[in-house]
């Protein structure tokens, strides 16, 4: 199977599964809104968030290190791998553990204490998988990582509906979300076999090149924890849990989407660390455009869209309980363009290997971000924590863009983010004059939906922002041959 072929199956397959897992991931969260309620659902996003920020500390940077050093070439796979497996296992022991002992120095309420204790171990299997992520990208193979997520989701959904039905509350949606990344991580284990057989290993020489290669990325993450979830830890300690409901269910469907730019930006991540290591620029340049083509094409009419259909969206996930969640979500959707494009930038830098250049970026985020949350999420609640955010996110945007471009001196074109531009303008008229019907029913939500959908891929189809040549070059035979 030729490159280009084994690229557009990796991304199609991805596409499709992370759609399907998406779908779950936001059948579980109606599930859990509607059962817990704005309170409910308030402590269940304070727990989640708490645990999740020493999980993403725990993170290490791996997966992107993974990929690094397991496509350089000559490389003892299986060495590395396995080092880097018992790195992940200890670093994560160590690091993840600690949330509930600091949490208990926090003045929170014994249940979500107790909650922080059960989504830790949900936490340690997530950060397991990293390791399997960076193989399975390697090998081009990301329909094992789809695969194990729509089990994972598709378990997750139904340990949500039983703990509903049985009435099991808080702690039992918490224990539905650790059997969800348990089964995930035995997949991920079970198909990696194929490929490599992992296990732990211990060799200082090369603990000592992860531990140069990760500090960089620990550093970046601990700095961008500071923008990425202070808003729903600040407002958890300013606000009441209602309020950190609201917010994170508008959060939550910012959170479920924001998972397809890494992913993609995860499967060129070895080619483009392979075309620059090798000196073949024209065709990273290359590649690189037609994901920043790519990234306009979805990322536009979401945003678009997402704006004017903000409050039957979270109608329509979380309940009418949540219709004050609709105004956050308008302004955290225009985050969403900023991550996309973010993401394929980092990366991009990361390629270079220069993630080190990075932290003085993401130290800039953080020390402009802090403040502003300190003073914003007291005076305005939900609406400051969300505009923070988008500040966040549009300036890490910025200067990871001016990054790249100062290094590689590359600059992308923008005819197809035009187009896309121009497309989605003319949709969001549709929807300006259609959003009241949308809110109506799901029926009329999802007609609405494909509605829209459809008149921005004819509009943009129009305008030549892809072509009949590029649909069929992704479903031709010939172009699969080896």
């Amino acid at each position: 199977m030729k490159l280009s072929a084994k690229i557009a199956y990796n991304t199609i397959v991805q596409v499709i599964g992370k759609l399907v897992s998406t779908i779950l991931g936001l059948v579980a969260i109606a599930i859990m809104t509607r059962y817990l309620g704005n309170e409910g659902f308030g402590e269940y996003t304070t727990i989640i968030t708490f645990a999740f920020i020493f999980s993403i500390i725990a993170d290490l940077g791996l997966t992107l290190v993974t990929s690094q050093m397991i496509n350089r070439p000559n490389i003892n796979q299986s060495k590395v791998l396995n080092n880097l497996f018992g790195f992940r296992l200890v670093s994560a022991l160590v690091i993840i553990f600690l949330a509930p002992v600091v949490v208990q120095f926090f003045p929170y309420d014994p249940m979500i204490k107790f909650g922080v204790i059960v989504a830790s171990l949900s936490f340690l299997f997530l950060s397991l998988n990293q390791v399997f992520v960076g193989l399975f990208q390697k090998e081009l193979r990301t329909d094992k990582i789809a695969i194990a997520e729509i089990i994972g989701r598709a378990m997750m959904v139904a340990g949500v509906f039983l703990a509903m039905i049985l009435d099991w509350g808080l702690t039992g949606v918490l224990w539905a979300i650790v059997l969800t990344n348990f089964v995930q991580f035995i997949f991920h284990y079970y198909f990696s076999r194929k490929f490599a057989k992992v296990s732990l290993a211990f060799d200082w020489v090369v603990w000592k090149e992860i531990l140069h290669r990760c500090w960089p990325l620990f550093l970046t993450t601990a700095l961008n924890l500071i923008y990425l979830k202070a808003d729903i830890l600040l407002l958890s300690l300013f606000k009441n849990q209602v309020d950190v409901g609201i917010y994170g269910a508008a959060y939550k469907v910012v959170d479920v989407l924001i998972t397809l730019p890494f992913m993609f930006a995860g499967i060129l991540l070895p080619l483009f660390v392979r075309h620059w290591t090798s000196g073949n620029k024209d065709k990273y340049f290359q590649i690189f455009q037609k994901a920043f083509d790519a990234t306009a094409l979805i990322v536009i009419p979401l945003m678009i869209g997402g704006y004017f259909l903000a409050d039957s969206i979270m109608v329509f996930v979380a309940g009418k309980d949540f219709v004050l969640s609709g105004p956050v979500l308008r302004i955290l959707v225009f985050a969403i363009g900023a991550v996309f494009f973010g993401a394929l930038f980092t990366h991009a830098a990361v390629s270079f290997d220069r993630q080190k250049k990075l932290i003085k970026y993401y130290a800039i985020t953080a020390i402009t971000a802090l403040p502003l949350y300190f003073w914003l999420i007291p005076k305005y609640s939900y609406f400051g924590a969300a505009w923070v955010t988008f500040y966040s996110e549009v300036l890490i945007f910025v200067l990871s863009f001016w990054s790249v471009w100062h290094y590689s001196k590359f600059f992308p074109k923008l005819a197809v983010l035009g187009k896309s531009i121009v497309a989605a303008g003319i949709m969001g008229v549709a929807l300006y004059y259609l959003r009241d019907w949308a809110s109506q029913s799901m029926f009329y939500f999802v007609v609405i939906l494909f509605l829209a959908s459809a008149l921005y891929f004819l509009v943009i189809y129009l305008l030549k922002g892809f072509s009949r040549e590029d649909i069929l070059s992704l479903i031709n035979k010939k172009d699969h041959e080896v």
